[in-house]
């Protein structure tokens, strides 16, 4: 039987608005904060959005939430819960925690706290006369989060990130997560019935995300999740979410997708990331310099993540590397561009003035996604009513 839950999907800085959205598309009213979307739901909805959500990090569940200025009233009201409703007797359950402006500034006193609390009401509900609880059985990972005073305790539905496809069996040296890749795909007005190219493709991020997006084939469809472990998820609720996964899938749906990279070596990694993927006559992966590319086609969007020039030793290449860029892509006058990246010059060197920026975060490193709109494609005799 179904029971109400309080989820919280997390997210990276910038793009809640794309995970908000996602939930809502799902189903399910949402409220947004900074790095998480709140939503009240059920245990159906565990399984659906780990399957479904193509941007956000984490989908947990939200146990409690309380002010705890001292030690005492942290484990005074995390003793107070009902946690056998989540944890079974032989259940793992170790805490990780992080506080931010809060007067339990000490992170792992906090856990212990947390956890001896959790510890002793399990012990009265599972009448356990022994100090101590074998946590043999499957994992329900704890995090106390501590923020301007108030504690929230989450448990993770998801185990291992949601950017963790199952697919990516190598990757270059600063791979973009699967996540974020997700999200520039979905900022843009890109239709799996256009052409679409990555130019910077590295190990086939981009592309393997635009062409999961084109066939809209559930993300999480080909990996595990922690929460299929736990007693209390009933097995036909997960068959019914992978079920409803793979009806909505359009396998038929053609797709031009094309990865270019000027390394060799991550070609063939794209390659294989695809073909593991299930892309492998799908998508379509080149060696070539950005300076070189060239299509005829109409239309088309181009989504990347070029070298930032972080390095100084880097820079000059890196700002030659997009007047090239700006060149080449001057010829596709129908296309749109957008263009992820930390230089703050990158207008100046590319020749043109983006559409709209928008500022993102891709992991610690404050970028702008850069937007130049094309026109948009002429309706075609199906679209017109």
């Amino acid at each position: 039987m179904s029971r109400p839950i309080t989820l919280i999907a997390t997210s990276a800085m910038g793009i809640e608005s794309i995970v908000a959205k996602e939930v809502r598309a799902l189903g399910y009213e949402c409220e947004v904060d900074n790095g998480k979307i709140t939503f009240q739901a059920d245990e159906e909805a565990i399984c659906r959005t780990n399957l479904w959500l193509r941007t956000a990090d984490r989908v947990k569940i939200k146990v409690a939430e309380f002010q705890a200025t001292t030690f005492e009233e942290l484990f005074e009201q995390t003793k107070a819960i009902d946690w056998a409703r989540y944890i079974p007797e032989n259940g793992q359950f170790p805490v990780i925690g992080k506080s931010v402006k809060s007067k339990l500034a000490s992170v792992p006193d906090c856990q212990k706290i947390v956890k001896k609390a959790i510890v002793e009401k399990l012990k009265q509900q599972y009448k356990k006369a022994r100090d101590w609880l074998e946590e043999t059985g499957a994992l329900y990972r704890i995090e106390i989060s501590l923020h301007k005073d108030v504690a929230t305790l989450t448990i993770d539905t998801s185990g291992s990130g949601l950017h963790k496809r199952g697919f990516r069996i190598d990757q270059g040296e600063a791979p973009l997560k699967e996540t974020m890749a997700a999200a520039l795909v979905m900022l843009t007005n890109w239709t799996p019935d256009r052409p679409f190219v990555d130019p910077f493709c590295g190990s086939g991020t981009i592309p393997i995300e635009a062409a999961l997006i084109g066939q809209n084939i559930a993300p999480g469809f080909n990996r595990e999740f922690v929460s299929e472990t736990w007693e209390w998820m009933d097995e036909k609720i997960w068959e019914r979410a992978r079920e409803e996964a793979e009806d909505l899938a359009n396998y038929d749906q053609p797709l031009d997708i094309l990865g270019t990279d000027i390394d060799h070596r991550m070609i063939q990694i794209a390659k294989d990331n695809a073909l593991e993927a299930g892309f492998g006559d799908l998508i379509q992966f080149k060696q070539m310099q950005v300076k070189d590319f060239r299509s005829h086609k109409q239309y088309g969007v181009i989504v990347s993540n070029p070298p930032y020039g972080e390095r100084l030793g880097k820079r000059k290449a890196v700002e030659k590397m997009y007047v090239d860029m700006g060149e080449a892509f001057s010829l596709l006058d129908t296309w749109s561009i957008y263009i992820l990246t930390s230089h703050q010059q990158f207008e100046k060197y590319y020749g043109k003035k983006a559409t709209k920026k928008r500022k993102l975060f891709n992991g610690f490193i404050r970028t702008d996604y850069y937007q130049f709109w094309g026109p948009k494609p002429p309706k075609k005799i199906t679209d017109i009513k």
